[in-house]
């Protein structure tokens, strides 16, 4: 897709200097950006780049569009404005487009205008596919399930009975909803499952990356409001609540009943215990591990950073000795409070 500078301006409400007929196809990294291509600038390291740049246009802050000479959109947030413009010009194609012959869709499912289901798809009784709704090729929805307007399943996804998703929801290739939580009690040794009866519920605007495992409630459901998004691998466990507008990076893993606020950022591959709540407004770094409730906004770490393998060496050993110099410490100051007595 191509548009004019002047079209892209007037769509995302930005100021344009230059040439409003300059034709628009592809938007570049900063520093390859050539002709018909537009790129951004939010990283001060590039600044010293402007003049030399090739590309067609840059979308720059009020500060920057004084130092460049060239065609040039000028916005309040350039990052904001590059992730707008890069909607406008996205060529992914649809998740599935009509019904295909191979979909399996039982007599009692319910869909909407437009909905569209790939090949191979299977789709149990009594579940609802509301407008426009993309089913891709392989995908399996349970019975009873909801699947709400402009929701895309890209392929192989797998949503159980009951499961609810909202509307305008992104769900990528491979991820499961609604799969059983690991609820078992032990009788002597022998593991004696217990059936998990809730579901899953997913509000609006939703987006789970790719081979994500949400788990369905054992007894209540699991909860993901509106406008979060979570990065590919990771493992939601059952009953878990996670509030509007948080972000959660790949390959966390949060285990079961824990309640995690609105507006926080989880890094990657962090671990959460169960049955702790997070409040609002959290943000927690990569690798850290989550052990107890957090009740204040704030950034929070517990991961150990990477470290030349013969100073981590030194750092163990010292650590490994942290008993007995606690033991030294308090001796020593007991003979000295006894000195001072």
């Amino acid at each position: 897709m191509s548009l004019s500078l002047g079209q892209i301006a007037e769509q995302l409400g930005l100021t344009l200097v230059g040439d409003a007929e300059l034709i628009i196809s592809r938007i570049a990294p900063f520093e390859k950006a050539g002709d018909e291509e537009i790129s951004f600038l939010t990283n001060a390291k590039y600044k010293p780049l402007l003049a030399s740049s090739k590309a067609a246009a840059l979308i720059l802050s009020k500060e920057h569009a004084e130092e460049f000479a060239g065609n040039s959109l000028i916005s309040d947030d350039p990052y904001v404005s590059y992730a707008q413009l890069a909607q406008l010009l996205d060529s992914t194609p649809a998740c599935a487009k009509g019904i295909h012959s191979s979909a399996v869709i039982d007599s009692s499912v319910k869909l909407g205008s437009d909905v569209n289901v790939g090949a191979n798809a299977f789709i149990e009784a009594g579940v609802t596919l509301n407008d426009g709704a993309q089913i891709g090729a392989g995908c399996f929805v349970g019975q009873n399930a909801t699947i709400g307007c402009n929701t895309k399943l890209w392929a192989n996804c797998t949503i159980y009975h009951e499961v609810e998703i909202g509307n305008n929801c992104l769900i990528q290739g491979n991820t499961v909803i609604g799969c059983d939580g690991f609820g078992y009690a032990n009788k002597q040794g022998q593991w004696i499952k217990i059936p998990q009866l809730g579901t899953v519920i997913i509000g609006d605007n939703v987006e789970i990356g790719a081979s994500v495992s949400i788990d369905r409630g054992a007894l209540d459901n699991t909860t993901i409001h509106s406008n979060v998004i979570i990065d590919n691998q990771v493992h939601i466990a059952h009953n878990v609540t996670i509030g509007s507008g948080t972000a959660i990076a790949g390959a966390t893993g949060i285990a079961g009943s824990t309640s995690i606020g609105r507006y926080c950022v989880i890094g990657g591959s962090v671990g959460i215990n169960g049955h702790i709540d997070i409040c609002d407004q959290v943000t927690i770094t990569g690798y850290s591990m989550v052990t107890k409730s957090i009740t204040e906004p704030g950034v929070f770490s517990s991961g150990m950073p990477a470290q030349p393998n013969r100073q981590w060496r030194r750092s163990m050993t010292r650590l490994s000795q942290i008993d007995d110099m606690y033991k030294r410490i308090v001796s020593l100051e007991r003979k000295q409070s006894a000195k001072q007595d």
